[in-house]
């Protein structure tokens, strides 16, 4: 402990760290308050209902992910969501459009190009978006608006309240970016996702202490070792690795001797990260689409797939996860480029041919570490389901899943990595007693 007080204090010591660290706070501090702001003339006391609806199943991710700004109907309700989702479709137009590819490859003007094709693209979701989200908040609460406004009039001025603040969002994450630590959209994922965990773990603990037949406190000490085996192996995805050495031709200039190095290729066990979820979580929302929001008149097979503790749901969301773990390390990867770039640079794995043999090589390992990495990120992603048949809470049962987990973890990495850099380049100790924070490289987004 009091190594920890001493690091803070060193942390504090260094200017830049010291002004990185209070705009961070500053602005999530912004985007926390903002999500209990509520949009102009809906009276919240009225909105137990859209509360109750986004209590369990599907709807509850999209709450967590908002930070409870879904069920509060606040101004920040859409959350960064639509950006995520705007961001996902420009990375597949990389990948599939030469235009796009093109514009990838041109360097910082490329990237301010595509960074704002994706704004454009966000604000476009969010015109459709938020007046469906307007339209659910009119079925769940029609009484909460104001006496005297129509819904159809309060449609076109909350809707352009709703787009602007999901834009003000993308505004703070950004200048997180740049004057603050970490990745500013990450951190802003992570905030509105362990902004939940204290009324959930109330939640759960209170309900525990209740069922004193269910197992009372004892149960609920297990869930919470379960819960920290589950963060640990998360932490173990990722940053788990396979290094292929590589070795470097010597060459002889003069008197002196270049190259001759070993160095390594750190392929991670899980390459996509969190993508392969996101996609098949927003495939598994579409049943809400189809039903808007109302599932008592849809078939069963529809309200099976809104039910996330159903075999249906879990069986369909475990061959998702899988697909697209294959799907996005295929693309995100390339061994035929690997392949040259080593032999462009002398470079070769030892015992394997340069070229085809080494492009083949890496895809064959590839392969794999992926398969048992795409099972093993499947099971934790229906930990919630299997959670919320041992009765745990729907609040705290998502916090075992792997979305949220994973985001936490990755996010919590890379702003300690970051911490850490700022106070190893002035001499101070890291942040942790064994030494410097490893695994992955700073500036790595959550999505």
């Amino acid at each position: 402990m009091k190594k920890f007080i001493e690091t803070l204090k060193n942390c504090w010591k260094i200017e830049d760290l010291r002004q990185r660290l209070l705009i961070t706070l500053l602005f999530t501090a912004i985007y926390r308050f903002g999500s209990f702001v509520v949009l102009p003339g809906i009276n919240p006391s009225m909105l137990e209902k859209l509360q109750s609806q986004t209590s369990g199943g599907l709807m509850s991710l999209l709450d967590m992910f908002s930070g409870g700004a879904f069920s509060n109907a606040s101004i920040f309700a859409l959350g960064i969501m639509p950006y995520i989702s705007a961001s996902i479709v420009m990375q597949l137009l990389a990948v599939a459009v030469p235009y796009f590819q093109k514009m990838q490859r041109e360097g910082e003007s490329g990237r301010k190009k595509i960074q704002w094709y994706t704004r454009v693209l966000t604000v476009a979701i969010l015109v459709f978006q938020a007046p469906s989200y307007l339209l659910n908040l009119k079925m769940q609460a029609a009484n909460a608006l104001a006496t005297g406004i129509s819904w159809t009039v309060f449609m076109i001025p909350a809707t352009i309240i709703l787009a602007a603040g999901s834009m003000f969002i993308l505004w703070l994450g950004e200048r997180i970016t740049d004057k603050g630590v970490g990745n500013g959209i990450s951190l802003i994922i992570m905030i509105g996702i362990i902004a939940r965990l204290p009324q959930a773990f109330v939640q759960e603990m209170t309900s525990r202490l209740q069922a004193i037949s269910a197992g009372g406190l004892i149960m609920f000490i297990v869930e919470i070792l379960i819960l920290y085996a589950v963060v640990c192996a998360s932490i173990l995805l990722v940053q788990g690795t396979r290094k292929i050495p590589v070795q470097y031709a010597k060459r002889l200039v003069g008197n002196k001797q270049y190259g001759g190095a070993r160095q390594y290729i750190p392929l991670k066990l899980f390459a996509a990260n969190v993508m392969p979820i996101i996609f098949a979580q927003a495939l598994m929302f579409i049943p809400l689409a189809v039903v808007r929001y109302q599932s008592e008149n849809a078939s069963s097979v529809v309200q099976q797939l809104m039910d996330n503790r159903s075999l249906l749901y879990n069986v369909i969301y475990v061959i998702l996860v899988i697909a697209f773990t294959y799907f996005y390390t295929a693309i995100t990867l390339n061994p035929t480029q690997m392949a040259e770039d080593m032999k462009r640079n002398n470079g070769f794995i030892p015992g394997v041919r340069p070229g085809k043999d080494t492009a083949d090589y890496i895809e064959t390992v590839m392969s794999r570490i992926t398969f048992p990495g795409s099972l093993f990120i499947a099971f934790i992603a229906i930990m919630p389901s299997l959670a919320a048949l041992l009765n745990v809470q729907d609040g705290f049962a998502q916090f075992f899943g792997v979305t949220s987990l994973l985001i936490l973890v990755g996010v919590v990495i890379d702003t300690l990595q970051q911490i850490e850099s700022h106070m190893m380049m002035r001499h101070y100790d890291g942040l942790l007693n064994s030494g410097h924070v490893r695994g992955r490289n700073a500036g790595v987004s959550a999505y």
